[in-house]
């Protein structure tokens, strides 16, 4: 307990009634902050460990690690994390440890349901709670609401390690997992009984493993701390966080599955870290835009969680915490339970190197949006002044912040379920601006694999579909059997809206008629377009015979043959590229063989002998030409493609093979190849040209064989890319696919400057000697999602020019 004692006669010459009046006020401030009810404790106490009173035989993490997590130049195995949470399992009776699935490189996968004894004897009853409250119309009367509300639990979903190299998270998913189950204080006592917390150590351990095993071989050596020359996710990198509504990767599928959509938590703390050169720790509010599709209470949620998170840890002596700056709430693809009636919180804490500690001048401090981490500022009012930074640092405040969480969780329990319930309410009520339906076509301009995949998504997302089982009539039009509805008086109206809508990302500029702001991802997220899907939004009510669709139509699965197919070569650099991987994972969808070529295996030439085609993913010509830095990486690694790799490729086209380059890899072969085509954006600046992520309308020339089955009219992801024009005198070797719409061709997302790329071309076929090269301007396997433009990519595979 907090005992306030006036100063010795040797300290200070205070009398008596003056001390007297100063304790009257610390008491009456205690007591402000007290009844105030923001879990926040006095400023001058510091973060405490585990109280005193400890449940027997629960094992510390150093116990079972032989280290402490948090120790400088040390990391976890998986299996050694996994066995932890398991012996939590056997020792307490506050914690059970269940294996939701196997990952993309079959390691378990695994979630910890942490609450106090006699909840987690009750959770079949909590989860019925929950269930109810999500569903709003299974719900009789407000006294049933109330009775519900006043016996759930707060249901708080925390998530680490989904980015392999923020080292920091899965230790201290074992420190939190340790205090919640090993500490048998008030506090901790009083957070298990007010809430059921799912926490899932790593939602990317084939990660774990991947850094733990390249930070242990470097080790000692002028490579430590460096980020390894692969991806931490087999397939898609740093995109795991990109896949919160197309839900490709396993990972993303389990954790949907068998936790939001089980228990629809009313938050979600999603534990990251960021570069080591700015704040040291941050958490919302977001910076703008926000996507329109988000309930306001759901923001406001965010604001007062993310406010109150900083201003304990501000309280507590953390210095360099940030609010409102650097990260929007825009793409859904971060953000699942934004459309799912709960809150997600991102915290960011800055990295060392990977376990390896650092150094960092104040000086060295570089500005980000919104703040100045050399500056105090309101959102940023008590800055760090540098120095050293370890990994015990990052564990530190991430377990800070989660307890802060967990705190306001705890106190605010009530309110929490409350204003879920009521977010829920409103998703199913009509409101100005909402549609009353979407209607999903089935007609010959459909896709039906990306029809199928349409359907999959809304389905996992928990969208209720119909289907029409007659034909009916809307607005003074008919529409056959089998077209599918989504009503939007349904709980997740928010999730089927924001993916079927398009976007209209807004105008953000740096200053008046200056620089566009980027935002922190893209800017457009319309599946029907990217999946080549006819959608139709309905303002008004209708009527007809409905059914409801719990699946998604049969589909026969068909491979492509391997006839028809060359031998491939797929570029791997060993800086890594999350679009090689995109390229890869849907070539594996679709058991497409395939070879990977590195550096190395290009620049040793007679690369003729092994493939008939080589694709080039998207990547800089600089990343891809100079790869990973001399000095910084071993020798083996570094490099890139450089001029003898050119060469091969060179020789390796003109002597028959076909090259694909996607995206910004196209740039690197027009300017090393001299092909008699040109980038019209190079060196345009951002303010007179700028589509950061964005669908733009496609004019295909379908008599071509690259566009063989594809419609005239199709959609081009944008991002980065290119748009072509043939220099004069090699219209004979150039021949153009495809080209962006004339006018202005946004068709969701954001342009500025359109009469840059306007009718130019998109997708060329380029003849070099007894060989081609196909540039594609655009990413036509966007994220696996952009299904319309698969077959551009696929018949490039087959097309051997004729």
């Amino acid at each position: 307990m907090l005992r306030l004692l006036p100063p010795s006669d040797g300290m200070c010459q205070t009398p008596p009634a003056v001390w007297r009046n100063v304790v009257m006020k610390r008491t009456l401030l205690l007591l402000v902050i007290v009844s105030f009810g923001l879990a926040l404790d006095p400023v001058w106490q510091v973060i405490s460990p585990p109280g005193e009173a400890k449940a027997a035989g629960v094992p510390a993490p150093a116990e079972v690690l032989g280290f402490r997590p948090g120790e400088d130049r040390h990391l976890a195995r998986w299996e050694q994390i996994v066995d932890y949470f398991r012996r939590l399992d056997a020792a307490s009776d506050r914690l059970i440890v269940d294996e939701l699935g196997r990952t993309t490189l079959e390691r378990p996968f695994i979630a910890a349901t942490i609450s106090a004894p006699e909840n987690l004897r009750r959770l079949d009853r909590f989860r019925r709670i929950q269930q109810r409250l999500a569903d709003p119309r299974t719900i009789s009367d407000q006294t049933e609401a109330e009775r519900l509300i006043a016996e759930g639990r707060a249901i708080v979903l925390i998530t680490f390690g989904i980015h392999s190299t923020e080292v920091g998270g899965p230790l201290t998913a074992m420190n939190l997992a340790y205090r919640l189950t090993g500490d048998d204080g008030p506090e901790v006592n009083e957070i298990l009984r007010q809430c059921l917390i799912l926490l899932v150590p790593a939602l990317n351990p084939d990660g774990v493993d991947i850094v733990k095993r390249w930070y242990d071989r470097t080790l000692g050596t002028p490579y430590e701390g460096t980020a390894p020359p692969e991806l931490y996710h087999h397939y898609v990198g740093h995109d795991n966080n990109r896949d919160w509504y197309a839900f490709t990767q396993v990972e993303t599928q389990l954790t949907v599955d068998k936790l939001h959509n089980v228990w629809h938590p009313h938050i979600v703390h999603d534990v990251h870290q960021q570069g080591p050169y700015g704040s040291r720790f941050f958490v919302p509010p977001f910076i703008d835009p926000i996507e329109p599709n988000v309930d306001p209470l759901i923001v406001q949620g965010v604001n007062f969680m993310g406010t109150a998170i900083a201003w304990e840890l501000t309280g507590r002596g953390f210095p360099g915490v940030v609010i409102n700056a650097i990260y929007d709430a825009w793409t859904p693809a971060r953000a699942y339970q934004h459309y799912h009636g709960g809150i997600r919180i991102l915290s960011e804490t800055a990295s060392a190197r990977l376990a390896s500690p650092i150094t960092v001048r104040r000086d060295e401090l570089r500005p980000g949006r919104h703040f100045d981490p050399r500056r105090s500022s309101w959102n940023f009012p008590m800055p760090w002044k540098g120095g050293a930074w370890h990994l015990s640092d990052i564990v530190r405040y991430m377990e800070a912040g989660a307890m802060a969480l967990l705190r306001n969780a705890a106190r605010y329990r009530e309110r929490w379920i409350r204003h879920f319930y009521l977010i829920g309410r409103r998703a199913v009520e009509p409101r100005p601006g909402k549609p009353f339906a979407f209607l999903i076509l089935n007609d010959e301009k459909a896709n039906p694999v990306g029809r199928a995949r349409l359907i999959e998504i809304l389905l996992r997302g928990g969208v209720e579909i119909h289907r029409a089982e007659r034909a009916f009539t809307v607005e003074g039009k008919s529409y056959p059997p089998g077209t599918l509805i989504v009503f939007l008086s349904q709980p997740y109206s928010a999730f089927a809206k924001t993916l079927l809508e398009r976007q209209r990302y807004p105008d953000l500029r740096q200053y008046p008629g200056g620089p566009p702001k980027p935002p922190y991802d893209v800017t457009a997220h319309t599946l029907p377009l990217l999946m080549g899907v006819p959608v139709v939004t309905i303002e008004k009510p209708f009527r007809g015979e409905f059914v409801r669709q719990r699946s998604a139509p049969p589909l026969e699965r068909r491979r492509l043959r391997p006839a028809r197919l060359a031998r491939i070569g797929l570029y791997q650099s060993y800086r890594p590229s999350m679009d090689e991987g995109w390229t890869r994972w849907i070539f594996d969808q679709y058991d497409i063989p395939y070879t990977i070529l590195h550096d190395g295996d290009i620049r040793r030439g007679d690369v003729r002998s092994r493939c008939d085609v080589i694709i080039l993913p998207d990547q800089s010509p600089r990343a891809i030409l100079h790869g990973l830095p001399e000095g910084r990486y071993p020798p083996e690694y570094t490099g890139g493609l450089s001029a003898a790799g050119i060469e091969a490729l060179r020789t390796f086209v003109t002597t028959g093979g076909r090259l694909v380059a996607l995206n910004r890899a196209s740039s690197l072969i027009i300017q090393q190849f001299a092909l008699p085509v040109e980038d019209v954006l190079q060196g345009v600046k951002s303010d007179e040209f700028y589509c950061p992520g964005s669908i733009l309308r496609l004019r295909v020339e379908t008599g071509h064989p690259l566009a063989r089955g594809m419609p005239a009219s199709s959609v081009a992801w944008f991002e980065r890319g290119s748009a072509f024009r043939v220099r004069p005198g090699g219209e004979r070797r150039v021949r153009v696919v495809a080209r962006y719409g004339d006018g202005n061709p946004l068709l969701s997302g954001w342009i500025l400057g359109p009469e840059h790329i306007a009718g130019r071309a998109a997708l060329v076929d380029v003849t070099v000697g007894r060989g081609r090269v196909i540039l594609f301007g655009f990413r036509p396997q966007y994220r696996g999602q952009s299904v319309a433009t698969f077959p551009l990519l696929f018949n490039a595979l087959a097309y051997d020019g004729k």
